[in-house]
Order: structure tokens, then C-alpha cells, then sequence
């Protein structure tokens, strides 16, 4: 695929109407862009359970992403598999991400989990830059709605090999990131 002949807008992030709701409730909550412990470790609950190497727990800002909880290969492995991810010249995931990076931010907008096996499967979604640089091939996430009804983010998993998640991996994620709202609603209280 010829990445110039993409249109502009697979390569951007979506359109936010509920930027500002969702800034202000991220405020009110003390959350947005800090490392989490308990967040970290729903992340790699997310990577045991869908046996996907990255996990995150993921809030959309107004100017970039983060990852409040992160699960990388790098968390776990071996001297000898580390050095063999990082010889595949993909880029590490790091705590932040811009907005038109990655798929959460399609999922807060669109308020719906996203299941894509193979995201190269997709001509919106094959041009978006953690393809190349992360080596992204499939994606699984959905939004963290709270009792407000802001989508506050996202939790994903992403492996660098296409994933046939299906309807068993949707479950799943949904399932998870209700589990994960009950937590972060638990904190509010």
C-alpha cells in the first residue's frame, strides 16, 4: 500500500465533540497522564488474559494519549527475547502517544469497542502510523465510559501478528473494561 495516495483523514485523529467533558471529568477524577500501579497491572491482567504482548489502559487527552497502565514484551521478558524485539527495528511503545497514532482515540469518538484482527484489512485504519513504527498488525480495545457518560478512554491490547480476536475477544475487552470502570468509579467514592 502507497502511503501518499491515503487520504488525509485516515492518518489524523477523528473528530472529538466531547473533548472538553471529557478533560474537565479527567480532572475531577485526578487522572490523565501519570504512571498508575494498579492500572500497570490491570494492563498486564489485559496481556495474560488475551495472551497479546502490549496492554494498556489508555486516556485521550486534548494534545496526546497516555498510558496510565502499560504492559510491553519489555515488562517480562528474557535478556534474549528483549533483545530480540528490539532487533526488529520497531519502536518501543512508550507512555504517550500523539492522537492520530493508534485506535483508541477512534474508540473514545466512537464510544464502541473496535475489533481489528488485521488492521491491514482496513484501508482506514493500515496507514495509521504505528504500523510501521510500532509494527502494530491487530487491535483490540474498548471505550471506559463512566457513570457520567464520558468515554474517558480506552483499554487495548495490540500484537505485531494479525489476531483472529472475533466475538470471543469483544466479549472479553467489554467485559474487561466495565471491570475496570468499577475500579476507577470504587477510587471516586
Amino acid at each position: 500500500m502507497n502511503l501518499d495516495s491515503l487520504d488525509d483523514r485516515y492518518l489524523t485523529a477523528p473528530n472529538d465533540p466531547e473533548l472538553p467533558q471529557r478533560m474537565a471529568r479527567l480532572r475531577q477524577l485526578g487522572l490523565a497522564n501519570q504512571p498508575d500501579q494498579e492500572f500497570d497491572q490491570f494492563a498486564a491482567k489485559l496481556a495474560r488474559i488475551t495472551g497479546a504482548p502490549y496492554a494498556m489502559v489508555n486516556f485521550v487527552g486534548d494534545r496526546v494519549q497516555y498510558f496510565a497502565g502499560l504492559y510491553t514484551p519489555s515488562s517480562t521478558q528474557t535478556t534474549a527475547a528483549l533483545q530480540a524485539a528490539q532487533a526488529s527495528g520497531h519502536a518501543e511503545v512508550g507512555r504517550e502517544m500523539g492522537l492520530d497514532h493508534g485506535y483508541c482515540p477512534h474508540v473514545v469518538t466512537r464510544r464502541k469497542a473496535l475489533v481489528l484482527d488485521d488492521v491491514c484489512d482496513y484501508p482506514r485504519f493500515a496507514g495509521n502510523p504505528v504500523v510501521d513504527k510500532i509494527g502494530i498488525r491487530s487491535y483490540l480495545g474498548a471505550p471506559l465510559i463512566d457513570r457520567t457518560g464520558t468515554a474517558l478512554g480506552t483499554i487495548c491490547v495490540v500484537d505485531t501478528e494479525p489476531r483472529p480476536w472475533g466475538r470471543p475477544g469483544l466479549g472479553t475487552i467489554k467485559t474487561l473494561a466495565a471491570e475496570l470502570m468499577e475500579l476507577i468509579q470504587r477510587r471516586e467514592s
